[in-house]
């Protein structure tokens, strides 16, 4: 085989094993029934007709699944993508128009591109800089956002979910709209889809063997939808003013290049796309290598980058808004006995089916039923436990999910997630420019050391020891001068300072000129300064320094060294010499 021909053929299919057949193929088929009205939905959510949903899950899905990462992911329309379009295209032009769809075809190109190019650049380390409580205070944020901009199709009022005060406001005003039919089914849909959800052990366990209940869980919305058709077709469910999503165009979705009104589209939407991007490839790498550090098999998030950047690129010209891997159908996917992602491609095969075939049959299911399901879906993405377990063990990051959450209903996503990155940057600023310090000594009969405050440890007068526990630069030198000074003026009596350098990986121009007046200093109080234990390439940028240079003491390989020549009663011992810059490492 040439290398270009293998280039062209998925490395999961070289070779297939056939064993996986059976599993993949009823995991496509189990994933595509289940996900038919969830992608309806979340088309709806993205403004855009509800057969765009299912257009979403075409074309993309191939695609990644030619050169994603992850052999069971299920990439396809998800609700954070959905209402992310959503929002993006505000003001941009009226949903549901031939525009607004052109639109968000366009904005899908984009987060292809985007994410495509980071890919090849090998920027899949950026994941790491999203931190959780910002993730998941964006996450439930956008949650709360998409489960207020469903009540519009459960009560018939007009309701701008944009941000919370937009919401209320217009809740508040259109509320003489409300239309009580449409109410009532979506009420008691949404009573039905939670009670599945979250009383599944007295629906479903209560009388059913934990297998059958965990389908029977499964395929009950399902079941709802089939009965909500029939029941809409016989009672004409559109003469009393319910709306229903109407007949689905047949066919496949075009092979089309989105159209520009204006280049200057293209600068607007560039930070819109830029946000979806992060956020989807966040998304589905969290998604995608959970399941495979489940599965034994490696993860690569370049890869990642890539596969779900083609996935869009797929997507931008083939009527589909921007895609991301879905939590709910991935789990599915994965449950259901997926092995590679044949299952996905079986999945498309469903999809197109549903084109085909079912187009006229889903005409009369009402938008009611649509919102309820997602309304019921999503409120398991509100992640309350990260802000709780944030409140016990890291006030910043709690801080960090705060920020966001309120940035995001008070401003709307793109505005709340860029205020809680900067909060997040800020407080890491904030935590290095505080570094710990620790006054330490000898844990007895050992070579170790340890904070005074925290053990019963050996001290001595004349030797004052101290642990630097972060890296010494602009932001923290200053701070660390201040609390040396603090505890040399606690220890009156000690006249050698040994600064343990253990934890130290970088020191800058400032901090070095710190250090090397914090030398001076001591040398005109008779006393001396000493480090231990420094990393070689932290040596290797100051030993030519004056930080070395000029040292009034000496550098030790460890601080026990330290302990057993400055604790010594000949202060010429010269056992040790005073620097031997080659021995760091």
């Amino acid at each position: 085989m040439s290398r270009s021909l293998s280039l062209l053929i998925p490395r999961w299919l070289t070779p297939y094993p056939a064993k996986s057949l059976p599993a993949d193929v009823i995991a496509g088929l189990v994933v595509g029934v289940l996900v038919i009205p969830q992608s309806l939905g979340y088309a709806v959510l993205a403004g855009l007709p509800p057969v765009y949903g299912i257009y979403s899950s075409i074309v993309p899905v191939l695609a990644y699944a030619w050169i994603g990462s992850s052999n069971v992911q299920a990439v396809g329309a998800v609700a954070i993508t959905a209402i992310m379009t959503a929002g993006g295209l505000h003001g941009l032009a009226e949903e549901g128009t031939t525009q607004y769809a052109m639109l968000a075809s366009l904005l899908a190109l984009m987060v292809g591109l985007i994410l495509w190019g980071a890919g090849r650049l090998k920027l899949g380390w950026i994941m790491h800089f999203i931190s959780r409580g910002v993730s998941a205070g964006f996450v439930s944020a956008a949650a709360v956002l998409i489960f207020i901009s469903q009540t519009k199709y459960l009560t018939g009022i007009n309701v701008s979910s944009n941000t919370l005060p937009n919401a209320l406001n217009s809740l508040v005003t259109n509320a003489h709209t409300l239309h009580p039919p449409t109410l009532i089914i979506g009420g008691v849909t949404l009573a039905l889809f939670l009670l599945n959800r979250y009383a599944s052990k007295l629906l479903w366990q209560s009388w059913l063997p934990d297998s059958a209940a965990k389908w029977a869980g499964r395929l009950f919305p399902l079941i709802v939808v089939i009965i909500a058709i029939i029941a809409s077709h016989l009672g004409n469910w559109s003469d009393y003013g319910i709306r229903v999503i109407g007949e689905i165009p047949y066919g496949l979705p075009q092979l089309t290049l989105p159209l520009l009104d204006s280049p200057s589209q293209i600068i607007t939407l560039l930070p819109r796309a830029g946000l979806i991007a992060l956020i989807a490839f966040v998304s589905s790498c969290s998604v995608a290598s959970t399941y495979a550090r489940m599965r034994g098999e490696k993860f690569e998030p370049n890869d990642e980058l890539r596969g779900l950047g083609l996935a869009n690129i797929a997507g931008g010209f083939s009527q589909s808004f921007p895609v991301a891997g879905g939590f709910s159908r991935t789990a599915i996917n994965v449950d259901s006995g997926a092995r590679t992602p044949l299952a996905s491609i079986i999945t498309v095969g469903v999809m197109i089916a549903a084109l085909l075939v079912l187009n006229r049959s889903l005409a009369p299911l009402p938008y009611a039923l649509l919102g309820a399901m997602i309304m019921a879906s999503i409120i398991s993405l509100i992640d309350l436990d990260t802000l709780k377990t944030a409140l016990r063990t890291d006030r910043l990051d709690a801080m960090n999910y705060g920020a966001t959450f309120l940035g995001v209903m008070i401003f709307g996503l793109n505005i709340g997630l860029v205020i809680g990155i900067i909060t997040s940057f800020a407080g890491l600023i904030w935590q290095s420019s505080q570094p710990h310090i620790a006054v330490v000594g000898r844990l007895a009969g050992t070579e170790h050391f340890r904070n005074i405050n925290r053990h019963d440890v050996i001290t001595y007068d004349n030797l004052l020891i101290m642990r630097v526990d972060e890296s010494l630069f602009f932001g923290n030198s200053e701070s660390v001068h201040l609390q040396i000074q603090g505890a040399l003026n606690r220890y009156p009596k000690a006249t050698n300072l040994v600064l343990m350098m253990s934890a130290v990986n970088h020191i800058d121009l400032t901090a070095q000129e710190m250090l090397t007046m914090l030398n001076r200093e001591l040398m005109a109080q008779q006393k001396r300064l000493h480090f231990s234990v420094i990393k070689g390439p932290v040596m290797d940028i100051i030993k030519s320094t004056p930080v070395i240079t000029e040292l009034s003491g000496r550098v030790f390989l460890s601080t026990v060294q330290a302990v057993e020549l400055l604790t010594d009663d000949d202060p010429n011992n010269d056992q040790y010499p005073k620097i031997q810059t080659t021995e760091f490492v």
